[in-house]
């Protein structure tokens, strides 16, 4: 999560396999760079309060974050919300939500305030309803019900200021292909087009000209579960999703970034395997040709890690990562601080390329 002088907070973790401080290349079509150029380190910040996964982190406009919600420890001991605070580095318990919940997305409007909505309930509920936080007055309140219930949704900021929301799993593990919007200026969620097809564990990234690429997740469970490639672009000005292309591979538990030139950096992800089919693969989708082409795989595959990624301003990415191979469960309180200091060995021109680093620190 940025905030002030392009330093990130990474706070709660749901940890798969083994920790380790990892540095990754990949590239579009290729200018190798000298190696070694120092460009951030990650030291230890104060803990939360409560251990957390599941949880959303929120950018406010001063520079704060707003940790709401997530479990700890089992999924229905759900935790509250918190606020770190980035000039004394603390967290601080603040007023809590009405509705603890975990799974849900936040969305920060564009008059500060924060989208909460959907969700799961401690009794394993999934929830319809929504509240906004005010970073003004650290309080939470309740506005519109969502048009149904969802968990493991996507939302997204519109340029017009709403929030789309769309996808996830709702009663009774039912695989969603609905979408809703919701008005800040009305507070009520309302129906909009749905999907080509249900999914969960996908990605929606808005794209240069407000529409928004929803690219790949899955449907079904466990060993019924259906892995996606097809892509489908929401206009907010029909309030259609229309197919796109297909991905080049089907892949869910993955992560995805608008770039600068308008391009979006599909990555990583898993099969239905998840742990045991974690990819190292990854693909750009360019609105231009409305195609995905293929990118160079990374030197170690991830997954679990949507919401990790950041554009850094050398133009780079960061990506904090989530390891497959191991089935350990580490519920963190640490946080880590993003300063000045890595080393990294090699790096791509920016113009044609993004260097994608992964940091996981676990502690003994």
């Amino acid at each position: 999560m940025i905030y002030g002088r392009s330093r990130w907070i990474i706070a709660g973790a749901l940890a798969f396999g083994l920790g380790a401080t990892i540095r990754e290349l990949v590239a579009p079509p290729p200018t190798l760079a000298q190696p070694t150029r120092r460009v951030g380190l990650l030291r230890a910040t104060a803990s939360m309060h409560v251990a957390r996964a599941a949880h959303t982190a929120t950018t406010l406009p001063v520079g704060d974050v707003l940790i709401c919600g997530g479990f700890t420890g089992v999924e229905s001991r759900l935790a509250q919300a918190e606020l770190f605070d980035s000039r004394a580095e603390k967290f601080t318990p603040i007023a809590q939500p009405h509705d603890p919940r975990h799974s849900h997305t936040a969305t920060r409007l564009t008059d500060g305030r924060v989208l909460i909505a959907g969700g799961i309930a401690a009794n394993k509920n999934y929830l319809a309803t929504a509240e906004l936080f005010n970073p003004g007055t650290k309080t939470f309140r309740t506005t519109g019900r969502m048009t149904m219930a969802r968990a493991g949704h996507e939302a997204v900021l519109l340029d017009d200021g709403r929030v789309l929301l769309v996808g996830g799993v709702g009663t009774g593990w039912t695989f969603l292909a609905t979408a809703e919007i919701f008005d800040p200026r009305t507070g009520v969620f309302s129906a909009t087009g749905s999907m080509s097809e249900p999914r969960e564990s996908h990605v929606a990234i808005k794209l240069r000209d407000g529409r928004v690429l929803i690219a790949g997740g899955h449907r079904g469970r466990r060993s019924a579960a259906i892995i996606s490639r097809t892509s489908e672009i929401f206009d907010p000005a029909t309030g259609r999703f229309q197919e796109a292309a297909q991905m080049g591979v089907r892949r869910h538990k993955h992560d995805g970034v608008a770039l600068d030139d308008g391009r979006v950096f599909i990555f990583a992800g898993a099969d239905e395997r998840d742990n045991e089919g974690v990819y190292s693969s990854a693909e750009v989708f360019d609105p231009a040709t409305g195609r995905f082409q293929a990118a160079p795989d990374m030197r170690l595959g991830r997954y679990k890690h949507r919401g990790t990624v950041f554009v850094l301003s050398s133009r780079r990415l960061l990506l904090g990562c989530n390891t497959g191979g191991g089935v350990t469960i580490l519920y963190l309180a640490r946080a880590r601080w993003l300063a000045e200091g890595l080393e990294w060995r090699a790096s791509f021109q920016p113009r044609h390329g993004c260097l994608v680093s992964a940091s996981c620190s676990v502690p003994a």
